[in-house]
């Protein structure tokens, strides 16, 4: 899903878009399969009981409720969830209901940077960690190939278009 156009200015466009890691989903995912399996195992209990409806009824309303808390709301807030650079600035927006954003021109960034675990590495994950005029750091967690990303903010800050890539022929001209 591409970041939209209209939202850009004059001249801008978008270098990478991505969402957070497929990783934070697996707890929402496992809390899917335990909420279906216990709801299941308990409805199998009830069945031969004269209040087994009523029983059905609220193991359903229950059922509903959790998988909504626990798989649906982390489902959403990580589809709204967007780290995007593009060719003036880097921006993070996240959020359903509470919108928030954060925006910092590419002139800003001093340094970016990467981190990522073992798990991460094999994952093809990491954090992002970018020094601007703030006082802080800035880190942005689970970004996907994060290593790519960081090469393509870099160039970005640091567009200096003798260090682009420039395929030889056979002859070794450029």
């Amino acid at each position: 899903m591409a970041y939209p156009d209209d939202l850009l200015s004059s001249g801008e466009h978008v270098v990478i878009h991505k969402h957070p890691h497929w990783k934070m989903l697996l707890f929402p995912v496992f809390w899917l399969l335990v909420v279906v399996a216990l709801g299941t195992y308990l409805a199998g209990l009830v069945v031969d009981q004269s209040w087994a409806t009523i029983a059905w009824i609220a193991l359903t309303i229950i059922g509903l409720v959790l998988v909504v808390w626990l798989t649906l709301a982390p489902l959403v807030r990580w589809r709204t969830t967007h780290f995007i650079i593009t060719s003036e600035r880097v921006m993070a927006r996240e959020g359903v209901f509470k919108r928030t954003g954060l925006d910092i021109p590419l002139s800003r960034i001093n340094s970016v940077r990467f981190e990522h675990s073992l798990l991460d590495r094999v994952l093809g994950c990491g954090t992002l960690i970018i020094e601007s005029a703030s006082d802080e750091p800035l880190e942005f967690d689970d970004i996907p190939s994060v290593e790519r990303v960081h090469s393509l903010l870099y160039r970005e800050v640091n567009d200096n278009p003798d260090d682009d890539f420039h395929p030889r022929t056979l002859d070794g001209r450029a």
